[in-house]
């Protein structure tokens, strides 16, 4: 018995006592990792509908400097939730303590990357500055929260050049509330989730999970790594209660809490409608009040109210001229109800990658609003945070996916646009005179549309000097000496960008004898494409897009033309190039068009597609030989 009592006390020990020496880290899970997650466990306690409590504990080491921002503690919160029993320990590379730390060495910060006006959301923080690597982070603490809207995602990590030695979550429910749960493969079959236990009491675990390295044109992590997600079926939010069955009654809710409460205009809103004299078209008027909205209100983060999802009422936005997507849009949707005009407050996943909502699992969540307007010649779609964004566009961080269209009937699933490669599009016209002395001066015509017109919009706000500077930076393949930026026009009606340059630059072509060699596509992309052999995982190109450029040279006096390419014709499935060249006398045309086509494509066909991109980068690098005669 002494000897059984014993062992059991020493295994004791040495669990309560763990120091993770970086020895002790498989060399599978050193591979492209910054991090290794060496733990990460979480204990989910579902008491009842309005008490849910969480424990955490993770362990984190950090491989190198790069990895320092991805091992930082800290904790969300609001003034719903409760936190006790913060602790952070940090270990050495041979796993020997180094120092402890709690609560009061955390600090506490509105939890909005943007800056934040009003907000009742909050993060507690703590950041360790190292004196060697690797070391060890061991961080835990304890939640309590009354709103159980919310219980997170289980899914292995959320970047890059991360690994996981093990993760755990385990979801204890005794609130008597039906939990439902479902759990979503890996795609790319990268890892997998083990489910255990039964009943009110269940585990889900992820092992050995490598890093997955930042490789060109990966799919986001959440797309290659599989998930578990959790909902009740009965929940509360900031004293609101409600069932979350389907998409039906969970909207209804969503309605009669979050929108409807809001939904209160004032004899001040109704003379500002009044004095827009609004005629024409239902699109017409939509147009003009969307216009005049943006000329009076700009974006500040606001996350007060029912747990921060409630938006502000529309008499504070027009008094105050602020608001943020979720106020900017409640307050657009009481402009168009004045005038007779019904619309919907829709949330969506806003990022690069599109995410859209499981249509078979309904769930709260989202992170943006944005407004619809269904008409007889389609839907309108409004981005109402943005003083400059075109009407009826939106940009790529919310095209091609779903939105949570919240109606008193309750919420349906409605697409956003998805832009085609033709309205994407870049117009590029070059006039270019070549120069005895190796220069060219030349003028140029820039036409942009979709999300080509969306990476545009930055140039909007910047002075003369600044666009000029942006430009020579945007265009450095070009070596500008000098460049000048005229005729900016940003058709908000349109969503259409154009502007023109007067340009000047030196050393663009070569001496060869009495010859000029020059490269017949003076702006183009000079990405480097390399090829990868052991490729682990598929590629995705986020978006299409067609360019076509027209380039005239003309020739200094005394020049012929004496080489020129053959034209190309190059297709693939990722898209197809063309380059084609006209003879006029001193005169030569230039020709380009290239179309690249959106999608994820297999880790098998990463090397064409290279090709495929190489191919093109040698004909823009192509060289036109002009000999004095």
């Amino acid at each position: 018995m002494k000897i059984i009592l014993l062992g059991a006390l020493s295994a004791a020990s040495l669990y309560f006592a763990q120091s993770y020496p970086v020895a002790s880290i498989p060399e599978n899970l050193k591979k492209n990792a910054n991090i290794v997650i060496r733990k990460d466990f979480t204990t989910v306690q579902i008491n009842k509908i309005d008490e849910i409590k969480y424990q955490y504990n993770t362990v984190t080491t950090v491989l190198n400097k790069d990895g320092n921002e991805k091992a930082v503690a800290y904790i969300p919160y609001d003034k719903a939730t409760s936190i006790s029993d913060i602790k952070v320990t940090i270990y050495d590379e041979s796993g020997k303590k180094i120092k402890s730390y709690s609560k009061s060495d955390f600090s506490d910060f509105a939890n909005n990357r943007q800056g934040v006006f009003y907000s009742d959301n909050r993060v507690m923080v703590f950041s360790y500055t190292p004196v060697q690597y690797p070391y060890t982070i061991d961080f835990s603490y304890q939640s309590e929260n009354k709103n159980t809207i919310f219980i997170p995602d289980f899914v292995p990590f959320y970047s890059t050049n991360t690994s996981l030695e093990e993760g755990q979550m385990k979801v204890i429910n005794t609130s008597g509330i039906d939990l439902r749960t479902k759990i979503y493969p890996s795609k790319y079959n990268y890892a997998s989730v083990a489910e255990t236990g039964n009943g009110n009491e269940k585990t889900y675990t992820y092992k050995n999970v490598p890093a997955i390295d930042d490789a060109l044109l990966i799919p986001q992590t959440l797309k290659i790594l599989p998930n578990v997600s959790f909902v009740l079926t009965k929940f509360n939010l900031a004293g609101r209660q409600g069932t979350l069955n389907n998409w039906t009654d969970f909207g209804s809710w969503y309605y009669n809490n979050l929108v409807e409460p809001v939904a209160v205009s004032t004899p001040a809103i109704k003379a500002e409608v009044a004095a827009l004299q609004l005629q024409g078209s239902v699109e017409d008027k939509v147009k003009k009040i969307y216009q005049y909205m943006q000329t009076k209100t700009r974006y500040i983060y606001v996350g007060l109210g029912i747990g921060g999802w409630l938006p502000m009422m529309p008499e504070e936005v027009h008094k105050k001229g602020y608001g943020d997507c979720k106020g900017l849009t409640n307050y657009m949707k009481t402009l168009l109800n004045e005038a007779g005009i019904p619309s919907y407050y829709c949330v969506i996943n806003s990022g690069l990658s599109q995410l859209s909502f499981d249509p078979d699992f309904p769930k709260m969540g989202g992170n943006h609003a944005i407004l619809m307007v269904p008409t007889e010649n389609g839907n309108i779609w409004l981005e109402n945070t943005s003083q400059q964004t075109a009407f009826n566009h939106l940009g790529y961080n919310t095209t091609d996916r779903n939105v949570l269209s919240v109606k008193k009937t309750g919420i349906e699933l409605i697409n956003t646009p998805s832009y085609q490669a033709d309205k994407n599009k870049e117009k590029q016209k070059l006039t270019i005179k070549i120069g005895e002395d190796n220069s060219i001066t030349g003028e140029g015509n820039f036409f942009y549309t979709g999300n080509q017109y969306d990476d545009n919009l930055r140039f909007v706000n910047l002075d003369p000097k600044e666009k000029n500077d942006a430009l020579k930076r945007r265009f450095d393949v070009l070596n500008f000496e000098k460049v000048e930026m005229k005729n900016f026009v940003n058709d908000k009606d349109k969503a259409v960008i154009t502007f023109d340059i007067d340009f000047k630059t030196n050393n663009y072509s070569k001496n060869a004898g009495n010859s000029l060699i020059f490269r017949a596509v003076p702006i183009f992309s000079d990405n480097i494409y390399k090829t990868e052999e052991n490729r682990e995982l598929p590629f995705e190109i986020r978006q299409s897009f067609e360019d076509e450029y027209e380039i005239g040279f003309t020739l200094p006096k005394g020049y012929k033309i004496d080489e020129t390419p053959a034209d190309i014709a190059i297709n693939s499935e990722f898209g197809h190039y063309k380059l084609s060249f006209i003879k006029n006398g001193e005169d030569l045309k230039v020709t380009r068009k290239i179309q690249v086509n959106k999608g994820t494509y297999s880790k098998e066909k990463y090397n064409e597609y290279v090709s495929f991109r190489k191919k093109i980068l040698n004909m823009d690098n192509s060289k036109v030989l002009i000999t004095k005669i």
